[in-house]
């Protein structure tokens, strides 16, 4: 399988260091081995996604384990449900930590891994460390991939639209989303609003997908100072939290929070 071309969406051919399109549209191959497929008019801002900061302290605090049950879950589903698949993308795959366990599930299956992200920066991360998967630097919300190219597509925390996923995912095939369930790092929003309100119940509808199966991994963590503020870091909720916030997280020697996750395995219809 290969990519589509961003601009005009035919189907692009790998040469030794570019892809190119019937059209002439050539995009570089990086030396960390990844593809970088957002042509700069779809740009919302000059550097998009996670900043190199946010992108160091996610790798921190996903390395350490804290969230190991969620990525073991998803890779379960994957392995459960698929038979024979020929390709798996990662929407919004950050640094590759989940992207790299799917991989190792699609490569017992036979099948290529890609993940996909809007940051360079954390793009570049990922190539240099998961040489399995093949990584690109594109927009979830136009897929640079052909339509009913793919088996399965796993959506942790990203968006895309529905008729992106309708047009990418395979008759038969699967879309697995992750979202906050509601009691998702209460402790850490009770250090930041004065009203802590519960996340939303799930309540997303994918036109083309019945939902077959949905499940939910909540567990407590135990944090050291420095982890809970990487965790703080990587959340939407660091750009309201006040100086006393990051320095009562630093100075714990236990910071206890809950984990709410909420998994959702939509099959794509015949």
């Amino acid at each position: 399988m290969s990519f589509s071309c961003p601009l005009c969406h035919a189907r692009l051919t790998r040469s030794e260091k570019s892809f190119t399109c019937p059209q002439g549209h050539q995009f570089d191959m990086a030396k960390e081995g990844y593809v970088n497929l957002l042509p700069v008019q779809h740009k919302r801002s000059r550097d998009p996604g996670d900043s190199a900061e946010m992108m160091q302290a996610r790798r921190a605090f996903l390395d350490a384990g804290h969230y190991q049950p969620l990525r073991d879950t998803v890779a379960q589903l994957l392995t459960d449900n698929l038979s024979t698949p020929s390709a798996i993308l990662d929407i919004g795959c950050g640094e590759g930590y989940y992207t790299a366990l799917f991989a190792d599930v699609a490569r017992e299956k036979g099948a290529e891994t890609y993940g996909l992200d809007v940051s360079k920066v954390a793009i570049r991360a990922a190539a240099r460390r998961y040489s399995l998967v093949t990584f690109c630097v594109a927009s979830s919300h136009r897929l640079p991939f052909e339509d009913a190219s793919m088996d399965a597509v796993v959506r942790i925390y990203a968006p895309c639209k529905a008729e992106e996923l309708a047009r990418v995912v395979k008759p038969g095939g699967w879309v697995i989303t992750v979202t906050p369930g509601p009691r998702h790092l209460m402790e850490l929003k009770g250090l930041i609003y004065d009203d802590v309100r519960l996340h939303a119940p799930h309540s997303e509808q994918l036109a083309g997908f019945s939902l077959q199966q949905e499940q939910t991994v909540a567990y407590e963590m135990k944090l050291k100072g420095d982890e809970a503020v990487a965790l703080l870091q990587m959340t939407p909720f660091a750009w309201r939290a006040k100086p006393v916030v990051w320095e009562t997280l630093a100075e714990q020697d236990e910071f206890c929070c809950q984990t709410d996750f909420s998994i959702h395995c939509w099959q794509r219809e015949v």
